[in-house]
């Protein structure tokens, strides 16, 4: 029998709401013990975890799915030694890789290459193992240009670059992948997804959590679904991923931005209400096939903010796609600078034909300056509202089945050889 690569037993993880996760004196401990036994605990404290338990086997890929707040990063820190769980108990054998934070221990005072041996320092590798790694590390990041230049002066793409690089260039025997690859342009991130699948197929365990189902389904054999900190289902990927893309189908129609819905509720920029709106102005869910789409998204700015940066991208329910996205900084003509505190509202017009089917609406804002001179301050909506593409047209037209997600417009001749 094998002896799997990681064993998770009845794993649990309780946070104090309000409170930091400081140093706390024997005191402290014994009244903090008395007071987990009181009636009123469930209002003081949540179980980020509970109950988790699951075996890895050596080389198996697995996934992790589930909403935001379902528990899942948090897996992963406990697995990677950040913080402690409450109860229970793991198990790993091997050499253990995180990408849970691109570009943790990044000084941007120091170059890139001196960045290089301070990460991998943190991660683990000996000073021998990155002189070995450092030539592909740099090649990888395709920042051989400016590896002498201090990172603070990086794009936030430069910056991710980097980090994904180091962090992928160890040799584990586990590899722990978080929602890593967000933020990275699509060609990096088709890099970045063909480095990990590299990674397993020299036969290395990993555990990946991605919101990216196709990811997932693509690289992972088996899945595990995770929902308000317990296992809801695991199995094979294909099966656990319909089970939960089912799951997610009773229809978010109000608009409203709920606070447990904000990936990041500490922005200085928070979604606050979007809605789908057809060719009269009228708040809908369902359009019909060729329809204008309309988005009206209303925001508020808590700081002021130089330059914005807002995306809106629409989610098909049926596998997870994102199939297209919208940029205020695509409209050469529009732009959000010097914006002050206040409550703005924002309005999208496209005539993109979707295909027949369910979608959603994914929000995105972050400042233009990125992540080096702003910090991680942009706020992400995932699934803000749904909506649904009609198999008729305005007209009353039947939509032929014909595949594809996106129809494009297109005019076609005839000409009849002489």
């Amino acid at each position: 029998m094998t002896n799997p690569t990681i064993r998770v037993n009845n794993l649990g993880k309780l946070y104090h709401i309000g409170e930091r996760d400081n140093y706390r004196t024997l005191r402290d401990t014994i009244v903090r013990s008395f007071q987990l036994t009181r009636k009123n605990t469930e209002a003081e404290h949540i179980w980020a975890l509970r109950n988790i338990s699951f075996d890895v086997n050596e080389g198996e890929v697995v996934g992790c799915i589930g909403g935001n707040g379902a528990g899942k990063s948090t897996l992963l820190k406990l697995l990677s030694r950040i913080t402690e769980p409450t109860e229970g108990e793991f198990e790993l054998r091997g050499r253990v890789s995180s990408l849970l934070d691109i570009g943790v221990g990044f000084h941007p005072e120091l170059t890139g290459r001196e960045n290089i041996y301070l990460s991998g320092a943190i991660l683990g590798m000996k000073k021998r193992e990155i002189d070995n790694k450092f030539h592909e590390i740099v090649e990888f990041s395709e920042l051989k240009k400016f590896i002498d230049t201090p990172i603070k002066h990086y794009s936030t793409g430069m910056w991710v670059r980097l980090g994904f690089s180091v962090a992928a260039h160890m040799e584990p025997e586990i590899l722990l992948v978080d929602e890593v690859l967000s933020a990275g342009d699509a060609a990096f991130q088709k890099k970045c997804l063909g480095k990990i699948d590299e990674v397993t197929g020299q036969g290395r365990t990993v555990l990946m959590v991605s919101h990216n189902l196709k990811a997932i389904a693509d690289l992972c054999e088996k899945c595990i679904w995770i929902d308000r900190g317990r296992i809801i289902r695991s199995g094979m990927s294909s099966e656990v991923i319909v089970a939960y893309l089912e799951s997610t189908q009773p229809q978010r129609t109000s608009g409203k931005i709920e606070q447990d819905m904000h990936e990041n509720p500490n922005s200085d920029v928070l979604f606050r209400h979007v809605a789908v709106l057809n060719g009269n102005d009228q708040h809908v869910t369902k359009l019909f096939f060729g329809e204008s789409l309309r988005i009206e998204i209303e925001f508020e700015v808590i700081k002021p903010i130089g330059q914005l940066r807002i995306a809106a991208s629409l989610e098909r329910h049926q596998d997870g796609v994102v199939v297209t996205a919208f940029h205020n900084v695509d409209d050469p003509g529009f732009d959000l600078l010097n914006m002050q505190p206040g409550t703005y509202f924002l309005r999208i017009e496209t005539k993109v034909s979707l295909s027949p089917g369910g979608y959603s609406i994914n929000l995105e804002v972050k400042p233009v300056s990125g992540i080096l001179k702003s910090g991680r301050n942009w706020d992400t909506v995932r699934r803000a509202i749904d909506f649904n593409i009609e198999e008729f047209t305005k007209q009353g037209s039947a939509v032929p089945s014909i595949g594809g997600v996106i129809r494009l417009e297109s005019k076609w001749t005839l000409d009849r050889h002489p």
